[in-house]
């Protein structure tokens, strides 16, 4: 039995062969330019193809065994088919196909967050780095993120945060502390309720006491009034005699007062005396209050 590579070459199989390649039309090639393409659907075709080589190289360069030159080529090559992708993308915007590239996939570091493209010219895609390439020297330090540094705000930075919720303007707008002053302002309250109360009660006793204390004076003045009143008397009964002694002894040619006026006069004189020496000063008025309101002349 023949092997399968004699069969191949016997007469028959080359005839089939021939045949079959001369049905088939000629490999078409790629434009180089994407301007050259008229047609939407031939432009659509070959940004197809250009996305299933980008594919095989892509899935190609995430092995880290390929070693660093061939993983650089490799990766040089994505980016020119990227760039070349960007190309027909635009071509196929032109002919009023949709636009792909408002959807591409962004770029990511070793932990899978997006980062930025860098694109120093700021035309095209950027430069891209995939699989085993972010790995490589040189490279891993553009996707390790720098130290945050602390920068030292200054005045002009801390007063453009100062608003009213500084100064406790809003305080009142989320209802704490609404609560907190109603629970003080009615402990507040009732303290100066009980203070008000408690004074009360002591102006209550004070005058009730400087009632009594005025009541207990009155009637000690009456009494210490009604003994003066006897040692009046008595001393002017004395003198009286002894004026009549003496009136019989001399004729008067003035007219004088009776003795009852005599005797009116003097206990009114130590009447006053005692009340001053005695009694207070608001005594008196209140006496000469009573007397008035009374209509008692004496």
């Amino acid at each position: 039995m023949a092997r399968n590579e004699e069969k191949a070459q016997s007469m028959l199989n080359r005839f089939i062969t021939m045949k079959e390649s001369e049905k088939k039309k000629p490999k078409e090639r790629r434009p180089y330019l994407a301007s050259e393409c008229r047609d939407l659907a031939e432009a659509d075709k070959w940004r197809q193809q250009i996305m299933r080589e980008i594919g095989r190289k892509v899935a190609e360069i995430q092995n880290e065994g390929l070693g660093e030159h061939r993983l650089r080529d490799l990766n040089d090559e994505i980016n020119k088919l990227l760039r070349e992708k960007y190309h027909w993308e635009r071509r196929i915007v032109e002919l009023g196909g949709p636009n792909y590239s408002r959807h591409a996939a962004k770029m990511t570091d070793l932990e899978g967050n997006i980062v930025d493209v860098p694109n120093p010219s700021g035309r095209g895609p950027g430069y891209r780095y995939f699989g085993a390439a972010k790995k490589l020297p040189g490279v891993r330090e553009l996707f390790e993120k720098p130290p945050e540094l602390r920068k030292r705000r200054t005045r002009y930075d801390i007063y453009k945060r100062i608003d009213a919720s500084y100064y406790g303007y809003r305080d009142d707008e989320d209802g704490i502390l609404e609560k907190l002053e109603k629970e003080a302002e009615g402990k507040m309250r009732k303290s100066v309720v009980e203070e008000w109360r408690r004074l009360d009660e002591v102006r209550r006793e004070a005058r009730k006491g400087a009632t009594e204390v005025v009541s207990v004076g009155a009637v000690s003045a009456k009494e210490v009034l009604f003994e003066e009143e006897e040692d009046v008397v008595e001393e002017e009964r004395r003198e009286r005699e002894k004026e009549e002694e003496k009136e019989r002894e001399f004729v008067v040619h003035v007219p004088l007062p009776d003795e009852k006026e005599i005797e009116k006069m003097v206990l009114a004189k130590k009447k006053m005396d005692l009340l001053s020496k005695y009694a207070s000063e608001d005594l008196v008025e209140q006496q000469s209050e009573a007397k008035s309101m009374l209509n008692i002349q004496r």
